[in-house]
């Protein structure tokens, strides 16, 4: 593993442990250049998915790599300021990459984790979902906040 201080490229593990949701490894390390300790996770990765995004501008299709990090950065900018612990937001994001992972597909389209997004936060925090709702459904004018989080409440209301 490379040192993220001094780029050497031996680090050596001093101390392994289960995450709290038993998802990843937690792993302190010692690099064996400069002597710094640092932290890193490893995972399960099911299968390598790729991440079909369809352009803005006409019929363009772009594809690339499956990055965890781009989802949990979007939960987390979501829940901003919210009564949410990030053992949730890690739970929500390990879900819905297990999905991603199992569900069989090599092409996964990013309007499906958009979706799957959508879904996890409706569940956890009302707030965040509108949220990340209005930039993934692009919300222009203050109407469509409106319609937006009244349909939230009445769903909310119903449960």
């Amino acid at each position: 593993m490379r040192c993220p201080f001094c780029a050497h490229d031996n680090s050596q593990v001093k101390d392994s442990r289960p995450s709290e949701d038993n998802t990843s490894i937690r792993r302190r390390r010692q690099c064996e250049g400069c002597g710094a300790r640092f932290t890193t996770f490893e995972r399960v990765q099911l299968r390598e998915v790729v991440v079909v995004k369809s352009g803005g501008q006409g019929s363009e299709v772009r594809r690339e790599p499956f990055d965890r990090l781009k989802i949990e950065q979007s939960v987390a900018l979501a829940c901003r300021k919210r009564p949410v612990s990030q053992e949730r937001l890690d739970q929500l994001v390990s879900g819905i990459q297990r999905q991603i992972e199992t569900m069989g597909d090599a092409e996964v389209p990013s309007k499906m984790i958009g979706e799957m997004v959508m879904e996890g936060l409706r569940q956890l925090d009302s707030v965040a979902y509108i949220r990340f709702a209005s930039v993934y459904r692009d919300f222009t004018e203050a109407r469509d906040f409106e319609e937006f989080a009244s349909s939230v409440q009445e769903m909310s209301g119903r449960a």
